[in-house]
């Protein structure tokens, strides 16, 4: 079994940054596509950005050129990182690896 964990979760003004991580521990060996969903208010989550074991990776339309999805293999970690942020990135935000596996969630707020 692999356990999810993220952090770095917050309120952050238009246009700005944030950096989520996500520590994997378990069944490491496992873990084949790490990834990021989000889920808003009143919408089904969706997973926004994946990056498998061999480093490829892909994006949902609405964050590409703004998000990066990162990996540190050495410490079982992947990373979201959210640039130009706007309103309607508001959600909470799940760390997500293969096998159907979800974190607890973290909220993301993006208000002026």
């Amino acid at each position: 079994q692999v356990q999810l964990v993220e952090s770095g979760g917050g309120l952050v003004q238009p246009g700005g940054s944030l950096r989520l991580s996500c520590a994997a521990s378990g069944s490491i060996f496992r873990i084949l596509i790490m990834g990021w969903g989000r889920q808003a208010p009143g919408k089904p989550r969706e997973l926004v950005a994946t990056i498998t074991s061999g480093g490829n990776t892909n994006y949902v339309d609405s964050v590409k050129g703004r998000f990066t999805i990162s990996r540190d293999s050495a410490k079982n970690t992947w990373y979201l990182q959210m640039n130009s942020l706007k309103p309607e990135d508001t959600a909470i935000y799940y760390c997500y690896s293969n096998n159907d596996n979800w974190g607890q969630g973290t909220q993301v707020t993006v208000s002026s």
